[in-house]
């Protein structure tokens, strides 16, 4: 089961604060201050279901979205330790024998009413695995699964509220199964609920409420939260400001694979901010990132590579990194300029090498 996208819904309701994606400007001595359009935009990637795969960061608005839910995805709900019927559904879940899996669910609801074997009946039928895909019927075993007191059904159902899928949209009852499923300690819930403090609008807009359980979510170690209480640090949002905090944050997000965290956390590292210099860790975690199709890292890492501070300076490479990021929208004059010098033969290069790139992508 999916989160609410952190880059469709984070992205948005952090403008509260400033550009998610784009926060701490990356200047290498050699090159020139970055365009005006990477520069955070005063005014809420806060995903946070959405995020995605990362677009470039998008300019302020007068208000922020509302919380677009999620497909539904897989999320196997964790079987009871103690209980080796239980792991016979769960272990045939991991292993793709889905059939297998409703089978040996469909028993275990109707003969001891497990409520986490409900909720698998219910993933099953929600993702399409080894049945035909009924979110009606998902959104009947969620249920049952949710008052049974199952967090992973609570939270299911509440997706498919929020979507209306299964039946009409219900913001209320969503908001009550996201509350109720995070009180039992799941971070998936405290963040999207966290998100709808946010956004305003299907609830009010709260932000010290919405820090309180992004902080939860972080500390069971959701990496979306984790970015997205990051950025609340940085900015002074419903917290105290305080850069420490933000950076250890950002370093555990991108721990995480979190590519906006990546970014972000290689930013700071490559300028010194709210942590040690560190040159070519910076430079490393903006290859990954780059490699990830961050066109913000992308961009980043094309301007180190022009002015050869934290890395071996390689034109046809900045321009090869430049020509991908711009094709995704990021473009950035002072590299055209300055990379405008290359000989005919090594622009060819880097040209080839984009085009290899973004047709492997």
């Amino acid at each position: 089961m999916k989160i609410l996208r952190p880059i469709s819904i984070l992205m948005s309701c952090l403008m509260l604060t400033a550009n998610a994606a784009a926060q701490i400007s990356l200047t290498p001595p050699a090159a020139d201050t970055p365009p005006a359009a990477d520069k955070p935009a005063a005014k809420p990637k806060a995903k946070p279901p959405t995020v995605a795969k990362k677009p470039p960061a998008p300019a302020a608005t007068a208000k922020p979205a509302p919380p677009v839910a999620a497909p539904v995805a897989t999320v196997a709900p964790a079987p009871p330790p103690d209980d080796p019927n239980a792991d016979l559904v769960y272990g045939a879940y991991q292993r793709g024998q889905y059939k297998t899996a409703f089978d040996l669910a469909s028993k275990r609801a109707q003969d001891f009413s497990d409520p986490k074997a409900m909720t698998m009946l219910g993933e099953l039928y929600a993702n399409a695995m080894g049945v035909k895909r009924d979110y009606a019927k998902a959104a009947d075993w969620y249920k049952r699964a949710a008052d049974g007191g199952d967090r992973e059904g609570m939270f299911a159902l509440a997706m498919l509220r929020l979507g209306g899928r299964g039946g009409p949209v219900n913001r209320e009852e969503a908001v009550k199964l996201l509350a109720s499923s995070a009180k039992l300690g799941n971070p998936k819930a405290a963040y999207n609920l966290a998100l709808l403090y946010l956004d305003g609008q299907t609830l009010p807009q709260d932000l010290k409420r919405a820090a309180e359980l992004l902080r939860v979510a972080a500390d069971a170690g959701n990496p979306e939260a984790q970015y997205a209480l990051a950025t609340f640090y940085k900015e002074g949002t419903g917290v105290p400001k305080d850069l420490d905090k933000a950076v250890r944050l950002l370093q555990a997000a991108s721990l995480a694979d979190n590519v906006d965290a990546e970014v972000e956390y290689a930013i700071a590292l490559y300028n010194g901010t709210g942590t040690p210099k560190n040159e070519a860790a910076a430079v490393a975690l903006l290859r990954k990132a780059a490699k990830q199709n961050s066109p913000i890292a992308q961009n980043r890492l094309a301007r180190v590579l022009l002015s050869g501070q934290g890395a071996t300076m390689d034109k046809v490479e900045a321009l090869k990194w430049h020509i991908i990021a711009k094709t995704a929208g990021k473009g950035d004059p002072t590299l055209d300029e300055a990379l405008a010098t290359l000989s005919p033969e090594d622009r060819a290069k880097a040209q080839e090498g984009a085009r290899i790139w973004l047709g492997n992508k």
